[in-house]
């Protein structure tokens, strides 16, 4: 203890009121890929498919982005809990400009090479032009979606998470409308397939980076952009966004390419051992949302406690956000377990991804537990700005256990799908021992950054 302690009511009640619009954004997000799912299984099998293909590569895209999100967060939440509202706002106006001259970089390479990036990811012949045309469409327009997430990142660590959850919605909803008028041709617009999916992505992150960019201006944000002459920040802030950035990248890398891996193992599988991954993947995102909504609120809070010197707070919220992670593990778990064939029944009706699907969900209702929990313990790792240990973690397990195992069971052990989906379960095990001992360790306490 290093000061009066809050009731375990005001603890909770603390820790939901942060991270409540986290955990709806985040679900919302994920359940737009849910809907956007449904609405492409309209056109078959090899839609759903095609469009999961290109999922991977344009994460390996924003992979320097989301490293600067993670980044951002802990950085203007320890300044936060500094009072230091200056060094906070100079962060991000260089943030924002970086991303800028970066994302048009990669958009333009990106879109350029989308055809053998998409062969390397696995399509096969009835899935490649369609991936390939959805890919080019979401890269071209990736600029709106990388300022919308540096922007929402700052004010996340800045406490204030319902302006993310704002711009997330109103983005979201307008990229369903416009799949319904879109992917099938309603109220007279072309029916352009997955084109459609995609126009209709790039259009609501048009509008969500719009509403991002104007919340910098709202003088009650701590963030408030015009409150702070000049642009660059100080040499000190920097070192500070490449120590935790680089450390954030490098876990984003690994990430990506274990995923990439992963995903191809599937593909070989056929495309309708994908379809069937891909919708169970888009179920998993719906509880993963859960505790990334948390693993938000976290770095909030512990970042906000520890440049208040109160490390006795931040094992606290840590603790209260995994009270509130297992609960929501638990009920999804149930939702899965008693209804997971009539979710799978809303995409398909073919009886072997029905099949599969079954399998699948009854997998989930373990997995959900290991996933969710070290979601909020590595979101806690990353708000103490313990990211060299999130990269270590995340290239063991995510990088070379998740495909490894995936391929081993797969193909040499000829356990099909299952056995990838075991692959998962081993990679989420390894992510969940190795997020436990770290936080019991305590290290993360005592980094400066």
């Amino acid at each position: 203890m290093t000061g009066e302690l809050p009731s375990t009511n005001s603890l909770f009640k603390t820790t939901i009121n942060m991270a409540w619009p986290s955990m709806v954004e985040s679900f919302l997000v994920a359940l737009v890929g849910f809907i956007d799912t449904i609405m492409v299984s309209t056109l078959g099998s090899y839609a759903i498919a095609a469009v999961g293909l290109t999922q991977q590569p344009k994460f390996i895209g924003l992979a320097l982005f989301m490293s600067m999100s993670t980044a951002i967060s802990a950085l203007v939440a320890r300044r936060r809990g500094e009072q230091n509202r200056e060094s906070a706002v100079r962060i991000l106006k260089t943030c924002i400009l970086v991303a800028v001259i970066l994302t048009a970089i990669i958009s333009v390479t990106f879109t350029a090479f989308a055809d053998p990036i998409i062969r390397f990811a696995g399509s096969a012949d009835d899935t490649h032009e369609a991936a390939v045309e959805y890919f080019q469409i979401i890269m071209g327009g990736i600029g709106f979606t990388t300022v919308m997430m540096i922007v929402n990142a700052a004010q996340r660590g800045a406490g204030n998470t319902k302006i993310a959850l704002r711009t997330n919605m109103v983005s979201n909803l307008v990229n369903v409308v416009f799949n319904y008028l879109l992917i099938g041709g309603n109220f007279g617009f072309p029916a352009l397939g997955t084109r459609g999916a995609a126009l209709a992505t790039v259009i609501g992150s048009v509008l969500g980076c719009a509403m991002s960019l104007h919340s910098m201006f709202a003088k009650s944000s701590f963030v408030y952009i015009r409150g702070v002459k000049g642009f660059f920040t100080s040499r000190f802030d920097v070192r500070s966004l490449l120590n935790v950035g680089s450390s954030a990248f490098v876990e984003q890398i690994f990430l990506r390419i274990g995923f990439l891996l992963f995903a191809i193992t599937v593909a070989n599988l056929g495309t309708t051992a994908y379809a069937a991954h891909q919708i169970g993947m888009n179920m998993m995102s719906l509880t993963f949302s859960l505790g990334d909504g948390l693993s938000v609120a976290s770095v909030a809070l512990i970042g906000r406690s520890l440049g208040e010197e109160r490390r006795d707070l931040a094992k606290l919220y840590a603790s209260m956000c995994q009270r509130i992670g297992l609960f929501c593990a638990f009920v999804m778990s149930m939702v899965f377990l008693f209804f997971g064939r009539n979710l799978y029944g809303l995409f398909s009706s073919e009886q072997e991804i029905l099949d599969m699907g079954v399998m699948i969900m009854r997998m989930l209702c373990v997995i959900i537990y290991l996933q969710i929990t070290q979601v909020i313990f590595f979101g806690c790792l990353r708000g103490a700005g313990d990211t060299k240990y999130t990269a270590f973690a995340s290239m063991i397990s995510v990088a070379i256990i998740r495909p490894g195992l995936s391929w081993l069971l797969c193909y040499p052990l000829g356990l099909g799908l299952f056995g990838v989906w075991l692959g998962l379960f081993g990679d989420q095990f390894m992510r969940f021992c190795l997020g436990y001992f770290r936080m019991k360790q305590g290290k993360w306490l005592k980094i400066k950054i």
